[in-house]
């Protein structure tokens, strides 16, 4: 638990009454912990990118663990602000959850789900373990109606088709490797642009934790960035508020793959601009 959203998972795990109580390792917004291996654990839970506070985590199976099939632990990661931005390796997770809101240029509304083996395997028995399962939250309904390229219920139709195009437009720039290059690109930008500022730093200290797709700039408290976010949005320049329950004096900036590097190249200078003339 790092942020807004592993916190929220963190907490819905520890009231399901069908669950153990979970260990929950928790670490300073703008870091990340590290899960921890251990015989009893059936399942680990990780983020794969705290949106909240622009904070990466490694999506790797836990030193030392077990891997499923020898009765290891499954992992499941949320990656809904993650997903096609980041680098990931499908040998490390069980489970890879995400809404396509984010770097898939579409809608929110719709979950989807990477499986691995031990993962459906997992879901065959939970189904059959005479559990009550709402069928709207049946990943074993879902699942075989995935397999007849079907769905449990209608989504919009609107959903799927900006999905359909960005995954189209993906593929023909080269894949996820071509993604992340730009997401890099774009925040590498961002954080090289703030570290030499005067009134600007990096809010994650760590670089390697430093996320590709959300980047979250700290000003110095003579600098009201609120006040910088509501001049550029008065001035069409949306959207770069920060996280509200984080309460920080700062600037959270997008940088999925469909934002174009140039535009970010132009928003910094427009902050600048208006650093100018606020100073």
């Amino acid at each position: 638990s790092f942020g807004e959203f592993s916190s929220k998972f963190a907490t819905a795990a520890a009231q399901a009454p069908h669950l153990g109580d979970p260990e929950v390792i928790t670490s300073e917004v703008g870091t990340h912990p590290l899960p921890i291996a251990r015989d009893d654990v059936d399942l680990y839970a990780l983020t794969h990118n705290e949106t909240s506070t622009g904070v990466t985590m490694p999506i790797l199976r836990p030193d030392g663990a077990a891997a499923p099939a020898a009765g290891g632990g499954l992992v499941a990661v949320d990656a809904t602000s993650g997903a096609g931005g980041l680098a990931v390796d499908p040998a490390e997770f069980d489970a890879y959850y995400f809404a396509p809101q984010k770097c898939f240029g579409s809608d929110g509304g719709l979950w989807l789900a990477l499986l691995s083996p031990a993962a459906i395997e997992r879901t065959a028995q939970v189904a059959a373990s005479g559990r009550f399962i709402p069928a709207f939250l049946s990943l074993a309904d879902a699942l075989a109606n995935s397999e007849k390229n079907q769905t449990v219920n209608t989504p919009a139709i609107a959903t799927l088709y900006l999905m359909a195009e960005q995954l189209d437009w993906m593929a023909a720039g080269g894949g996820l490797e071509w993604c992340v290059a730009r997401t890099r690109e774009s925040s590498g930008h961002i954080y090289e642009w703030a570290q030499r500022g005067a009134v600007t730093t990096p809010f994650v200290a760590d670089a390697a934790a430093r996320s590709l797709v959300v980047a979250t700039i700290d000003f110095d408290e003579s600098i009201d960035a609120p006040a910088i976010a509501a001049t550029l949005r008065a001035n069409g320049i949306v959207d770069i508020e920060p996280y509200r329950k984080l309460g920080r004096n700062q600037l959270r900036i997008a940088t999925y793959p469909s934002v174009e590097p140039d535009d970010v190249r132009a928003l910094t200078a427009c902050i600048d601009y208006v650093l100018e003339r606020v100073a």
